[in-house]
């Protein structure tokens, strides 16, 4: 697993915009800062300088894979058009709109101990429902093919 570019204790949840330096806070990315350490890629926005969180839907920036996953993830990578297709599913977007729903993602994502996080969140029948969601778009079983092929 990948540490923070900046402290090295904790598990980096954000990419620098200038240089793409992956933190784990906002007092990592200010010293980042401070340090003069941050040197902008040529592909960067030099305009951005906050914070930014590495996220799958992002208006202002695109996102990219290396921003999903770190160079240690060689398991259950999903493909991107995968990816997409969650990012399309009416289905997911209705679930999301529950204020309840995206606290308990928050929970889990800001949790020290994600194991558990997950684990409790898996208790909630709401959280239930978008993982069921989600799995049935990134891994269908063979029914749901078939009944895709009858119409």
């Amino acid at each position: 697993m990948q540490l923070c570019g900046v402290c090295s204790e904790h598990v980096p949840k954000y990419r620098c915009p200038a240089c793409r330096i992956r933190y784990c806070s906002v007092s990592c990315f200010k010293r980042h800062k401070d340090d003069d350490s941050c040197h902008p890629n040529k592909e960067s926005d030099p305009v951005s300088s906050s914070p930014t969180p590495v996220t799958v839907s992002s208006a202002e920036q695109p996102w990219i894979v290396e921003d999903l996953l770190d160079e240690d993830s060689h398991t259950d990578k999903v493909p991107l058009q995968k990816l997409q297709q969650l990012g399309d599913s009416e289905a997911l977007k209705g679930l999301l709109r529950n204020p309840h729903l995206r606290q308990l993602m928050m929970s889990v994502d800001s949790a020290e101990n994600k194991a558990k996080a997950m684990k409790d969140a898996m208790q909630e029948p709401l959280f239930v429902e978008l993982a069921d969601q989600c799995l049935k778009i990134i891994e269908p079983t063979e029914t749901e093919n078939d009944d895709d092929d009858e119409y």
